[in-house]
This record gives C-alpha cells, structure tokens and sequence, in this order.
C-alpha cells in the first residue's frame, strides 16, 4: 500500500520534501459511502442488536478529524513503514523501549508508525473501525520534545502512544462521552491524564464507546455512539458485536492503532471489549485509579482501567495512572510494584484456582483451560455457583448517575456557555428535539433514570446489601478453598465483581469455531492487582494464545 493512499483527492505523487510546504486544509480524505447494503445484510443478524439502523456518524466528518495531522502522515513512506512493522507490531512496551535505546528508530517515528497505520485502515471504508474521533494535533512535536531529552529516569511508559475512550477529559480535545449534547465539552485533563503526562506518555487522540457508556438504551447496538458512528470488531466487521461500552479502547488496541488505550467500567464495560477484542483487560478495585474528570454513570461503582496486547502492557500502564486524588474520596495512594509483579517469568505450579462447575460443562474453550492449567501445575478447584441477589443493581446506577452527571457538568465542563445543560432531564429534552440524530435507539434507560424516586436513604440500603451479596458470591469459595483467583469467562461474572468493587482481570483465552475471541477472566479480592497480574502474565507466557486480527496484520 502506498504513500499515496492517502492523497485520494490528488492527482499527482508528492515528494516527502514537497509535502512540508503543501496546504492540506481542504484535501478531502474521507467521502460518506452508501451503507445501505451494509445495514440490509446485518438485518439478518442473529443478534438483534446488531441489527443496525446506521453504521456512519451522521454529525462527525472524519476530514475535520484527520486533515490536521494528514502532513505528518506524508512523511513516512510505505517502505519506511514496512521497515518498522515487525518492530512495532505486536511487541510489548520494554521491546519497543529497547529498540529506542538501540537507535532503530525515534519517539517521533512510533508516533508517525500508529497515524499511518490509522489513516491507512480508518480512511478506506472496506477496513474502518470507526474507532478514531480525535486526533491530538500536537502529538508528534510532542514526540520531537521527548526525544530531545537526555535523562534516562524515565517510567516506562514514557513516550508510547496511548488512546481514551472518549469520557475521559484530556486538554484539546472535546470529551463528549459519544453524544451529540456534549459535543463541544471542554475540560482540563482528567486526574489518570495528567498522571499520564507527568509521565511523559504521549496521549494520541481519543476512541469511539458505547454512547453514554452504554447507560442510555435498552438493546441498542455495543460500540454505538451518535459522535463516532458504529464501532466494528477488527476479527469480524459487523459479523462480531465489539463488546461495550470500551469498544473502541478493545478495537483500536486489537488493531495495532496505539500502544495501549485506557477504558472505563461501571459494570464489564473494559472486561467485555477487552475479551471480545482478543486483548487484556483490567477492571481494578475501585478508588485504585481516580475518576475525576471522567464522565460518569456511578461513583460507587465507576473506574477507569488499561487494557492492552499483553499483561506487561497492562502492568506498565496501570502504574502511570496511579496517584492519590484528594478530589475523588475513593481514590487511595499505593506504594505496590505492578510492574515488578509481571518482570519475573512467574509460574502457575501451586496456584489455587476456583472454575465453576456450570462453566466447565457448557463452554468447552473453558474447560480445554482448565486442563492446560492444571497440566502447568494449578490446582483447580472446581465449585457450585452461590446464589445471590442483585437487586437494586440498576436503581443503584439510576439514582447514582441522576446525582452524578449534574455534578460533573457543574464542575468539569469549561465552555458553559456552549453547554449549558446541567441535569440528565435537560438533556433527554435536548435528545427529543431530534430523536433520529441525536438518539435513533431511543434513550429508554434516561427515561427509566428520570421516574426513579428511590430516597437516598434507600439506596444506601441498596449499596450495602449489594456490596455483601458481592462479596459472598466470591468470598465463600475463596475462604473456603484458600483460592488465589476464581476464574471466569469474558464479562460474565462482571455484576458481582462491581458491587462487592473487586478487581478483575481478562486475558485472551482462545477463538471459538467462529473466529471470535473469547477470554479467561481472573477475579480476586481488593487490592490484589499485583497478583491477578502475575497469574495472568503466566497463564499468557504459557499457552501464546492470542492473534492479531488477520485483516489488520
């Protein structure tokens, strides 16, 4: 593929020399196609909400997104960039790190390595994810910065490109939380941002989610927002749903778009993505990271997390954001060592580990794991399933999210003037004024949000009672069997491991006789990232398990 893929309304080759004077304002590198036989065959989808009423955003132009860094993409050539593949892609942060210091290529040029490749699948409408939508403009100086710097006492993380999903509030780019009320926001960067940036990682630009983070219809399409358009699953386009709400976190990352993206999680919105994207997820305890400036659904139930092509990945980018926040009252200070958790070859021999006995019978990827890990010297033990209640699950995110939005509009949103919205019943009444734009799956659950009338009083009832039922579910296995992890598939055990605010921790696991991904998700106790992490980084370096998406090789 060509330097010149890109130049679609161009007619002539243009020199990389010549690019630095040109004028790209008014190139045009994406044209709307006809969709429409794209909806009609998904029409047939076994999956109802697959069935999409559209696939291209109707309000974003991808020409606004990619023009300002369409100069910088120029510059890196095809051969340049087939040079670089087999160094950059599917290799962990300390490879990349060390090809750095070996002088095999810059920051710069990593940089320039995930624009052309997002310009390169993103701008052809036979290969978009429509994942990308924002770019940051300053990125690749920001690139040039770092490596004109000398010091060496760098975090690892130190000038790998990385990807938000787009709830999370990063200076010079609009956070809208996929939806049209918010397109315009403005917001300083979010508390897990500016950890980033003091940590010299580059923030790349921002990723497609589930609208509202998936908090807004009942039965609407996973990966659907009204500002990016439907998000697609890089190991089957409109074939495979993209989990949500993280979808575009899950894609981008599966498709080699950045070194790692940061997702949020109320309830398995990074396990699910993650796990149906073929990549590591890791929803952490909650008040481990902060979430100020992130919009939200749920301050009892909220957190940000990484998710990544491998568990060194996670480890290195989840100790980037880490940092007491005194502006979140769950956000807690940690002296743990993530990463010196995963520097070590780690073994399984001996490890206690919890599989449920209904799992074992009906998925047989699951039971084929448990064998292989106990082949490797696990101990698996298998259990029956606790029933528990979740009652008052969806009313805890119901008043949670009526009390939680005003609050964050008030306090993160810096053109107030341009949103003036301050309450989820002012924007429903924005939404109705053109339902088919600004909601064409409905907004059923706003609606279900706004009739909630549980008292305060009540829905602390609802958070205790929910958080102990939580903690049984888990805990009486893991007492009763002295287990290090209990283990899961995808995001099916996601509910409980939000309300007893338990960190879990999904890694791919294999692919169905489909092609779709499908992921081993490791559950224990507050606080024990460093071990979730340790198994999942042996259980990783054991089985090799995971593929990237053929298309986007």
């Amino acid at each position: 593929m060509k330097k010149q893929i890109f130049l679609l309304g161009l007619l002539v080759i243009i020199s990389c020399k010549e690019t630095k004077n040109m004028d790209y304002s008014s190139v045009v590198l994406w044209k709307d196609y006809d969709e429409s036989s794209e909806i009609a065959t998904n029409q047939e989808h076994e999956k109802s909400r697959m069935q999409y009423k559209l696939i291209q955003s109707r309000v974003s132009d991808k020409n606004e997104i990619f023009r300002p860094l369409y100069h910088e993409v120029v510059e890196m050539s095809e051969a340049e960039y087939e040079q670089l593949k087999p160094l950059i892609l599917e290799q962990d942060i300390p490879t990349i790190q060390q090809h750095i210091n070996d002088g095999k290529f810059t920051y710069e040029k990593l940089v320039r390595f995930y624009l052309y490749r997002i310009y390169l699948f993103e701008l052809d409408s036979k290969t978009t994810l429509h994942t990308i939508i924002a770019l940051n403009e300053n990125v690749v100086e920001e690139a040039r910065e770092l490596d004109r710097l000398t010091s060496r006492d760098r975090h690892p993380i130190f000038g790998m490109p990385v990807l938000l999903k787009d709830n999370i509030g990063a200076e010079g780019m609009n956070t809208t939380a996929g939806a049209i009320a918010l397109k315009e926001n403005e917001t300083n960067d979010a508390f897990i941002v500016r950890q980033l940036k003091k940590n010299k990682a580059l923030i790349l630009g921002k990723v497609n989610l589930s609208e509202w983070a998936y908090y807004m219809c009942n039965g609407c399409p996973l990966g659907y927002s009204a500002i990016g358009g439907q998000t697609l699953n890089p190991y089957g386009r409109r074939v495979f749903e993209t989990g949500g709400s993280s979808a575009g976190s899950g894609t981008a990352v599966a498709a080699n778009y950045a070194v790692a993206a940061v997702g949020t999680e109320t309830s398995g919105s990074i396990l699910s993505p993650s796990s149906l994207n073929s990549v590591v997820g890791l929803k952490p305890t909650i008040g481990l990271l902060s979430r100020t400036g992130i919009v939200p659904i749920s301050s009892t139930l909220d957190t940000p997390g990484p998710m990544t092509r491998n568990v060194v990945d996670n480890a290195i980018l989840l100790s980037a954001m880490t940092g007491k926040d005194t502006a979140d009252e769950k956000s807690v200070s940690t002296t743990e060592d993530f990463v010196g958790a995963v520097n070590d070859s780690g073994s399984l021999k001996g490890k206690r580990l919890g599989v449920f006995k209904d799992l074992l019978e009906t998925d047989s990827i699951y039971l084929k794991t448990a064998n292989k890990l106990r082949d490797l010297g696990a101990e698996i033990i298998e259990f029956t399933t606790l029933e528990v209640s979740m009652d008052g699950f969806l009313t805890l995110l119901n008043i949670d999210m009526k009390n939680d939005l005003p609050e964050y509009l008030n306090a993160h949103v810096q053109n107030k003037e341009e949103i003036s919205m301050r309450s989820l019943k002012e924007i429903v009444e924005y939404n109705l004024a053109d339902s088919l734009v600004r909601i064409p799956y409905g907004q059923s659950i706003f609606d279900s949000i706004l009739k909630d009338s549980t008292s305060l009083d009540e829905l602390q009832r609802i958070k205790n009672r929910l958080q102990e039922n939580g903690r049984l579910f888990f805990d009486t296995p893991m007492d009763q069997h002295q287990l290090d992890a209990i283990l899961s598939i995808n995001n099916y055990h996601a509910g409980f491991a939000a309300v007893a605010k338990y960190p879990a921790l999904t890694v791919p696991m294999g692919y169905k006789e489909t092609g779709e991904p499908i992921s081993l998700t490791f559950i224990s106790k507050q606080f024990q990232e460093p071990g979730l992490l340790k198994l999942g980084h042996a259980f990783e370096s054991a089985t090799k398990i995971r593929k990237p998406p053929t298309m986007y090789k």
